[in-house]
């Protein structure tokens, strides 16, 4: 039997979408006005899905606390209210909140256990919604 516990979070974060793979007219015409050489921020929302068996004991997939320890620890204190251009992690990469999905999700997977994580969705704008459920 596998059950899933999703929890959303918010993050507050600044970036620039911008790469040197392309001149100043191709990320322009690209990126609009995300390329805005000041930047531009999100109040994003992140939901992490992880699943599992249900422990007989405590009946859950993981404990929220747990939950909440390891996205504190691995996303909200290295990416709220930060430049996502600046992190080591985007130094070659766009940071498009598609590879931000991809790093969250990276960042996460091994230190979710026993629960494996499903899937990290953000949501960018009311509009815009990013999900990455790994390399399967």
């Amino acid at each position: 039997m596998k059950a899933y516990f999703t929890r959303a979070y918010t993050l507050c974060a600044s970036h620039r979408l911008h790469t040197e793979a392309l001149t100043t007219a191709e990320n322009r015409a690209t990126f609009g006005k995300c390329n805005n050489p000041y930047g531009h921020g999100h109040n994003y929302r992140i939901e992490v899905t992880v699943g599992g068996q249900v422990e007989p004991n405590t009946g859950m997939v993981i404990n929220m606390e747990t939950l909440d320890k390891v996205v504190g620890e691995q996303i909200i204190q290295r990416f709220d209210h930060m430049n996502l251009n600046l992190d080591p992690l985007f130094a070659h990469r766009v940071s498009t909140t598609e590879n931000l999905c991809i790093v969250a999700f990276d960042l996460l997977a091994a230190a979710l256990t026993p629960a494996i994580l499903e899937k990290v969705r953000i949501e960018e704008t009311e509009n815009n919604f990013f999900e990455y459920s790994g390399a399967r």
